[in-house]
């Protein structure tokens, strides 16, 4: 049988689990202070665990499921990760330095099935969901790359942006929340977290039950079906009427912000009269949403793209202003370095077919 990451446990579900193999509970409670307050990377490391629990341990888990490929630091300190799976497959990571702390985006999927035709993310279709434990592994891993340097910082926030769709992979996202958000582990505030989702609609009427305080990311890049059909397949099965009842379903349930990213595509979705409809669009719900404006970094492989000029991002921005709209340019991180998500595990899979091929 193949091992498990414990990263995929939350604290209840490891209680669980002692209690069924015949360990106190307590126990449990050691071993995930060992993993998220001393962030231990055996289980020999937890001097406080009898010889034969720890070879139970070993028996059932491991600790961490990703090997580091490849690491590239940005000259504005974002450092861009590429972890290899036990299956071989290959995922990103991001950190970002941010004014209010270390940020973390992480992955949900091998590849994506979304199909947006701009993203590097997509530029392989999805092979496999990740498991809750390897997406708290990611964070883990940057957690690590930290204390291993004895710099006391630690991560606060985190996006789940990175490659594939994680509304497409709902159980283990919920339970990798539960685990980082944990009060007596990595305890990252639930409003420090953001999850971004490309409009599926049932699961964010579903994520407006769950009760816990997580940020809502759209990714609109469109403020008309025609635009938006024709960069994201996923609006022919929610276009834009579906995705905004569902918006002001979550508003309804939760009170929270909602914030909608929208990358400028010269020529695509980028015009004043664009920007006049992405404001008539939220203008019912201008207080609790946020437009996230994000320069494109281009994509080799999607060429018939180019980012909007900063003249073109300006006006659009000021129509949005005018309007009343909440809104943002984003600041641009890892310019340096392969920044669209999915481009670094994009290279070097091209890579190995190449040295394979020879």
């Amino acid at each position: 049988m193949e091992k498990i990451s414990i990263y995929g446990f939350t604290k209840e579900e490891l209680i669980n689990w002692f209690i069924e193999h015949g360990e106190k509970k307590f126990r449990a409670t050691q071993v995930w202070e060992w993993l998220y307050i001393q962030r231990v990377r055996s289980f020999s490391e937890m001097t406080n665990l009898s010889k034969q629990l720890i070879t139970v341990l070993e028996e059932n888990f491991i600790i961490n499921p990703l090997k580091q490929v490849i690491i590239q630091e940005s000259q504005d300190g974002t450092v861009k990760y590429l972890f290899e799976l036990p299956d071989k497959n290959m995922i990103e990571t991001v950190l970002m330095r941010q004014e209010y702390g270390l940020s973390v985006c992480v992955t949900t999927q091998v590849g994506c099935n979304i199909g947006c035709t701009f993203c590097a993310s997509g530029l392989l279709t999805k092979q496999r969901d990740l498991t809750a434990g390897e997406i708290v592994a990611q964070i883990m891993e940057v957690q690590h790359y930290f204390d291993e340097r004895q710099e006391d910082e630690r991560v606060s926030h985190v996006v789940v942006m990175g490659i594939g769709e994680p509304f497409d992979n709902y159980d283990n996202l919920m339970g990798f929340l539960h685990v980082i958000n944990d009060a007596k582990g990595l305890a990252i505030g639930a409003r420090h977290i953001t999850v971004s989702t490309s409009g599926l609609v049932p699961k964010i009427n579903e994520f407006a039950e769950n009760g816990l305080q997580v940020n809502l990311a759209i990714s609109l890049h469109a403020p008309n079906n025609e635009v938006r059909t024709s960069i994201m397949r996923i609006n022919r099965s929610f276009p834009i009427e579906k995705l905004m009842a569902a918006v002001d379903n979550y508003i309804e349930k939760t009170n929270r912000r909602i914030t909608f990213e929208y990358i400028m595509l010269k020529e695509v979705n980028d015009r004043p009269e664009h920007a006049q409809q992405l404001a008539d669009l939220l203008k019912n719900k201008k207080k609790l949403t946020y437009v996230n404006l994000i320069p494109y970094n281009p994509v080799s492989e999607h060429d018939q793209y180019s980012r909007s000029s900063k003249a073109d991002v300006l006006k659009f921005y000021d129509v949005l202003k005018k309007n009343g709209i909440n809104c943002v340019i984003r600041r641009e991180h890892g310019t340096d370095i392969d920044a669209a998500c999915g481009q670094l595990r994009s290279k070097q899979i091209k890579k190995e077919k190449k040295a394979t091929a020879k």
